[in-house]
């Protein structure tokens, strides 16, 4: 009796797939290859207002009541006409609901997500679900590139914002991972600008392995950036290295302040814990308390601010 949404889908199985351990699932064999379960249904102008409710009276009401966001940066969106490609850091499936949700009505409406093909399209009543919902598309995180498949470059052709995470996976640790160049390469060829975002507490809001938020709503922020474009002379490896730098300079901004971002390494590794630090440390890093926006940099384990 009086037993809440939350603590149902906590202990629920979400989904028909094994339960392996995140620890090995790099040791799972590849999945046999699927043909692509078709989305163009989701893109209609029906399904766009359908899903256009559903974010607004749903999914942002439930989002919002179980984490407390903070979202900044959303004038670098100011006088950008799509479409974009966002790029954000990846530690939680909290991510995507957290962009989508922070983005303006009409941006919103017009961004679809990439989703890994062999996670979440692998049952019917999945794919249709997040399709519906989110806008996803299928993305083959097996391939060498995101601009492998011929999808995602038609969809930026016609005028819809894609959001991708370049790690291809959550981060294990919360610490910022490598970035594929499939991105970059996607973004050269179709001309369009990245905006980066930087998202902190997603992970200690919803780790791995974990069906719903932590209880107490958790601070996360979201922070989009200045957009990114094509320099002369600049190749795939290099924009990509830029992109992770702005990401991480991004996260690092949250927990410091501007001028102290400025210091980050764009190719670090990590983007608030260096490289070759124990995992649990970087984990208890990935884990502080997000600042409130009106406090100064301060110790972050501090208790309520």
């Amino acid at each position: 009796m009086g037993t809440r949404l939350s603590d149902v889908a906590r202990g629920w199985r979400w989904g028909s797939r094994p339960l392996v351990p995140a620890s090995a699932e790099q040791h799972r064999p590849p999945a046999e290859a699927a043909g692509e379960f078709a989305t163009a249904w989701a893109r209609t102008p029906l399904a766009v207002s359908v899903r256009a409710a559903v974010q607004a009276v749903g999914l942002k009401p439930l989002v919002w009541s179980e984490v407390d966001p903070q979202v900044r940066g959303l004038d670098n969106l100011v006088g950008i006409e799509g479409p974009v490609i966002f790029v954000a850091n990846h530690s939680s499936h909290l991510d995507a609901p957290l962009v989508l949700c922070s983005l303006p009505p009409a941006w919103r409406r017009r961004t679809l997500v990439t989703a890994a093909a062999d996670y979440f399209f692998d049952a019917w009543w999945r794919a249709t679900g997040t399709a519906l919902a989110f806008g996803t598309v299928p993305l083959d995180r097996r391939a060498t590139t995101a601009s492998s498949s011929s999808t995602p470059r038609e969809l930026l052709d016609a005028g819809w914002n894609l959001l991708i995470f370049p790690e291809g996976t959550r981060s294990q640790d919360g610490q910022l991972g490598d970035f594929k160049s499939g991105t970059a390469r996607l973004a050269m060829s179709a001309g369009v600008p990245i905006v980066p975002i930087g998202l902190r507490g997603a992970f200690a809001a919803m780790p791995r392995g974990r069906g719903w938020p932590v209880p107490g709503r958790r601070r996360v922020s979201v922070r989009f950036g200045t957009p990114l474009r094509l320099r002369p002379d600049e190749n795939a490896k290099q924009l990509t290295d830029r992109l992770k730098g702005s990401v991480a300079q991004l996260y690092a901004e949250d927990a410091s302040t501007w001028w102290e971002s400025l210091s980050v390494v764009p190719a670090a590794t990590g983007a608030g814990a260096a490289p070759g630090v124990a995992k649990w440390r970087r984990v208890w890093d990935a884990s502080a308390p997000v600042r409130h926006e009106s406090a100064g940099p301060a110790d972050p384990w501090a208790s309520d601010r």
